[in-house]
């Protein structure tokens, strides 16, 4: 079943004009020029190859893709839309939709995991719920896993075996620093650069509250996340840093709110899921559950940023009052490139 849903999302793309697998035009990102780059340190962590049997890539033509999850006014996900359904508009105007899909486009997941004292209370669970939840996942879905202090160690390359991500767990001991900066823009550039062709997602679990500025501002993170077309989820887990670790410089940390927010995300709190099982189970059903809606860009490669807006039109609209769409608020027109992996 899951390979012919696999195929089924490869041949609607080819329909649409790609060749070999697809790629939104904000994928691939690369980001161009010294002042933009992180330190040796950082760029040291993206040095490593991808899994082995990937299958090459060239890069002819694009899409830009958005992904969208629709609920009604009580909360419950609408899982039984039509394209027809849906209305896409880049910097407000309407863009005719090539490609629809729901959860057929594999998924490369990127889980980058605090390490800091916050999370000692939730390492035990934390491997029961990660080994639970990511059964969910298709089999051609690929997890990675980082860790952070003040540091970033990526523990486990992108892979189909979901059990080598949770069985990493029994090793980890909490301590340190809340480096979320690096984390997250790290995760960002490794998703861009090792699965162009999937639905790209950071899975953050952390309680949030930065103690470490790391090696890259707060925009620099916000780019890298949407050059990687990655959409980023928080299992926020209850703080417990002192008041005098937090950081009081306003500039310095990333909103993880609204960078989830901005890229199409959601944030699911721990303690009101009522356990860290419930929380990364809500992240895999979102993700399962995400409509993908694909249009061929006026303006590609442009290399600025477009606004998105996903609305529901015609009978839906009507049909679903008060309803809500999650979906990322916009993205970088990334300038053409023939890429292989």
């Amino acid at each position: 079943m899951a390979q012919d849903a696999r195929k089924r999302a490869l041949a609607a793309v080819a329909a649409a004009g790609l060749t070999l697998g697809l790629i939104p035009s904000s994928g691939l990102a690369h980001l161009r020029g010294e002042a933009e780059r992180p330190s040796a340190a950082l760029r040291a962590g993206l040095s490593h190859p991808q899994e082995q049997g990937e299958a090459r890539i060239r890069v002819t033509t694009s899409l830009t893709l958005v992904e969208a999850t629709v609920r009604d006014r009580r909360g419950h996900v609408l899982g039984e839309l039509t394209q027809d359904d849906f209305r896409v508009y880049e910097d407000g105007a309407e863009q005719k939709i090539a490609h629809f899909s729901r959860d057929e486009i594999p998924l490369a997941v990127a889980m980058v995991l605090d390490l800091s004292g916050s999370i000692e209370p939730f390492l035990g669970p934390l491997r029961y719920a990660s080994m639970s939840s990511l059964k969910a996942l298709k089999e051609e879905d690929r997890v990675a896993l980082f860790t952070f202090t003040s540091d970033v160690e990526r523990r486990v390359e992108l892979t189909r075996d979901k059990r080598a991500v949770s069985d990493e767990f029994e090793s980890l001991r909490a301590g340190g620093g809340t480096n979320i900066n690096d984390a997250v823009y790290l995760a960002a550039r490794y998703l861009a650069e090792q699965a162009p062709a999937a639905r790209r997602v950071i899975l953050l679990v952390s309680d949030n509250k930065a103690t470490d500025r790391g090696g890259v501002s707060p925009s620099d993170v916000t780019r890298a996340v949407l050059e990687a077309d990655a959409a980023v989820y928080s299992a926020k887990v209850p703080g417990r840093n002192p008041v005098n670790l937090s950081l009081s410089f306003g500039g310095g940390r990333v909103d993880v709110e609204k960078l989830v927010e901005e890229t199409g995300g959601e944030m699911f709190d721990v303690r009101k899921e009522g356990s860290m099982y419930g929380a990364l189970k809500k992240v895999i059903d979102r993700l399962k559950t995400r409509y993908t809606l694909g249009y061929v860009p006026p303006t590609p490669g442009d290399g600025k940023f477009h606004r998105l807006e996903v609305k529901l039109g015609g009978d839906a609209a009507r049909q679903s009052g008060g309803h809500t769409i999650v979906s990322k608020k916009g993205y970088y027109g990334t300038r053409q490139a023939t890429a292989t992996n």
